[in-house]
Formats: structure tokens, sequence, C-alpha cells
């Protein structure tokens, strides 16, 4: 499957994609809706609730697994499906991390309404990429 913000890539057990952007900001907004797109239609996910998401790493990769573990916590937890995502980063003053901030937007987990496709277990560094050229990002999901 292709879409402009994402593509699937073959992967024999698990599901990897691979997520575009104009940024890398951008890429890891395509990510999470890559991720959340694997576990239901996106298009049918309101945006009534909101949460705020800050997130310290010490690199880009940890920063993208960190952001999208973070959201399968979140959708877990607080039994909300995500759609809509607004990511900033930003290299921290004197030091060496990098910090995402984030407002993500969708609405509780309604079995009526959102149908679900595939549990996503874990957010993985196996085949993890990030091009900071091509502003493109590269991850596997464990399902």
């Amino acid at each position: 499957m292709v879409d402009q913000r994402f593509e699937t890539i073959d992967h024999t057990a698990d599901i990897a994609i691979k997520a575009f952007g104009d940024s890398i900001p951008e890429a890891f907004q395509n990510a999470a809706f890559a991720m959340f797109s694997q576990i239901t239609d996106v298009e049918k996910v309101g945006d009534d609730k909101e949460f705020k998401v800050e997130i310290e790493a010490p690199d880009m990769e940890q920063l993208l697994v960190d952001w999208l573990s973070e959201l399968l916590y979140l959708f877990e937890v607080e039994d909300t499906i995500f759609s809509e995502f607004e990511v900033g980063i930003l290299d921290n003053e004197g030091s060496s991390t990098k910090k995402l901030n984030a407002i993500i937007r969708g609405e509780t987990l309604n079995m009526d309404k959102h149908s679900l496709k595939t549990e996503i277990k874990a957010v993985t560094y196996h085949m993890l990429e990030i091009d900071m050229v091509k502003n493109t990002v590269q991850v596997l999901f464990d399902i």
C-alpha cells in the first residue's frame, strides 16, 4: 500500500513502514499516522481528545522509537485512538539530547465505529532508519 505520507514494506512476520515528509518532524508525524493506519481506519477517527507529548532522547533513532512507543502506550492506557499529529523536534540547548514536543488528537476507542485491523505489540529497532537528507524514517512494528 502506498499513501502520500507512507508506504508499507514487505516483511514476513511483522509490519514495516517508510514515512515521508518535507522535514524530519513531518516524517515523524507520518510514521505515527502510518502506525495507526495499521491499527484501524484513521479516516473514521475524530479529534475530540487532545494530548501533549514531550520526549527527550540521546539521538534521533531513540527519539523515533520512544515517540511511537509513547503513542502505543497512550492508545492502550487511555483507550484512545489517534489520527492527528503535530510534531516539533529541537536540539536541547547545552545538552546532546534531542527533544520532541507534540500535540496529538484522537478519540476514545469505540468498537461500533472503529474496527481494529492489526494489533501492534511494540516498536522495534530492527530495520530502523532515519534519512535526514531525504526526510524519511523507516520502522518495523512487532505484531
